[in-house]
């Protein structure tokens, strides 16, 4: 269990107001942190990104909605809502990277150069990144699930409640968009 989860439990449990630890939480968080880890770096395209996301992810969790399981409907299908949490917050961190590289000046960002190859592979992968988050958070979600964790579109249909159908379509017009868009981006640098 990675360190931060063991100090939030022991936190919570030494807290004198502090309800009783929820016993399944644990065996959710081994199920499922890999699924969220995965699909934060899916998204983020970076380490650092998708340990503050499953952290995030799990401790909000913790925090509130496990307490209140039976409330919030998580308990009918925790996979999907981990999952649905991992590439909102995913989402939200590439999005305000966006931002922030925007704002930055040139001068900022002086640092040493890396090799041609490596420089360009980079910025090819920053830019999905950027093409990613510019789709809506369903069709991310679903790109994700099939060509990072490679995930059928039954499977997919079962994760996130709905049909093959509407899987298949979405896909389809989700490569379309993210064709289309890194293209745009593509252009602009020729």
């Amino acid at each position: 269990m990675p360190v931060f989860m063991v100090k939030a439990m022991q936190a919570m449990s030494a807290h004198p107001s502090a309800e009783p630890f929820p016993e399944d939480f644990e065996d959710l968080f081994q199920e499922h942190y890999v699924l969220v880890y995965r699909t934060a770096y899916g998204i983020t395209g970076r380490l650092e990104d998708a340990e503050d996301v499953a952290q995030t992810v799990f401790l909000r969790l913790l925090k509130r909605d496990f307490l209140r399981a039976e409330a919030t409907g998580f308990m009918k299908n925790p996979k999907g809502y981990l999952y649905r949490a991992a590439v909102n917050l995913s989402l939200t961190i590439v999005q305000t990277r966006q931002r922030r590289a925007r704002t930055e000046t040139s001068e900022e960002l002086a640092v040493a150069v890396p090799s041609r190859a490596s420089s360009r592979a980079e910025e090819l992968h920053r830019k999905l990144y950027e093409a990613i988050a510019q789709l809506n958070p369903k069709a991310a979600s679903i790109l994700i699930l099939r060509y990072l964790h490679n995930y059928s579109d039954a499977d997919i249909a079962k994760l996130l409640g709905t049909s093959r159908g509407v899987i298949a379509v979405t896909l389809y017009r989700s490569r379309a968009r993210l064709k289309k868009l890194m293209g745009a981006s593509l252009g602009e640098e020729s």
